[in-house]
């Protein structure tokens, strides 16, 4: 999280620098931007979250957005139990897909779309895949069993932001406000026959690398845990704050 501030503080002064120098004459008008989201692999990795975009004006102060690629958790070098020990992860993906609609006040703006403050509302979908492997402690043979999860967040709220224009074909688009409304689902299955303590054990495990990788997700699910069945659900508070590089065109 300290790293996304300084790269939010970062990009608003050149964003500010820039606006300085901007000249009377008004600048081309473009309709599209394609761009890159900066911020996911600040809190997740540069190769474990990668997301394009791209934004069309509908008609003058409207534009629509939308967003896809893969994501992943990242790296877990180590966590125990009192009866497991995470060994290694056979696999690591996930998917990301999110769409806003947006509206340019023209009164607020000096420019038309897609510049300036925007609001609007947006829905955003990740789905976390990960298969890890584990080693019972309490066996002398010193066997393994192996979880696979599944973690789904969908997210519907609202957002606040600008995108600024740099030297007439940049875009760095900030989303500075995004509250919403989570639903947030997470299930695992265990191979290997374990009795009702173990698998209590194992799950126990299986969270800490939720709540620890995951921003936010020690809060949300402070007072869940996953069930005997594998499952692990509620609804909570969501967010969106984004920092995209783009080109307009």
């Amino acid at each position: 999280m300290k790293r996304f501030n300084t790269l939010f503080n970062a990009v608003l002064f050149v964003a500010f620098c820039n606006a300085q120098n901007d000249s009377m004459a008004p600048p081309p008008q473009f309709k599209n931007v394609i761009r890159y989201n900066l911020s996911g692999p600040m809190v997740f990795g540069w190769s474990n979250y990668i997301i394009f975009g791209y934004e069309r004006v509908l008609w003058k102060n409207h534009t629509i957005s939308l967003n896809a690629g893969t994501v992943k958790f990242p790296k877990i070098l180590y966590i125990s139990t009192s009866l497991f020990d995470l060994q290694k992860d056979e696999r690591n993906s996930g998917v990301h897909f999110s769409f806003d609609y947006r509206f340019y006040p023209i009164k607020d703006n000096k420019y038309p779309a897609p510049r300036g403050v925007y609001f609007g509302p947006y829905y955003s979908y990740n789905r976390f895949l990960r298969e890890s492997e584990w080693s019972f402690k309490n066996n002398s043979n010193r066997t393994f069993v192996k979880t696979q999860s599944t973690f789904v967040i969908s997210t519907v709220g609202f957002q606040l932001g600008y995108q600024f224009v740099l030297w007439k074909r940049i875009a760095l688009d900030i989303v500075a406000v995004g509250p919403g409304c989570g639903f947030y689902n997470f299930e695992t299955t265990v191979d290997g026959g374990l009795d009702l303590n173990e698998r209590t054990d194992l799950f126990g495990g299986v969270k800490d690398f939720i709540t620890q990788k995951f921003p936010g997700a020690d809060f949300i699910f402070s007072e869940k845990n996953i069930s005997a069945s594998g499952v692990m659900k509620t609804t909570s508070i969501g967010y969106r704050y984004l920092i995209q590089l783009g080109f307009n065109f």
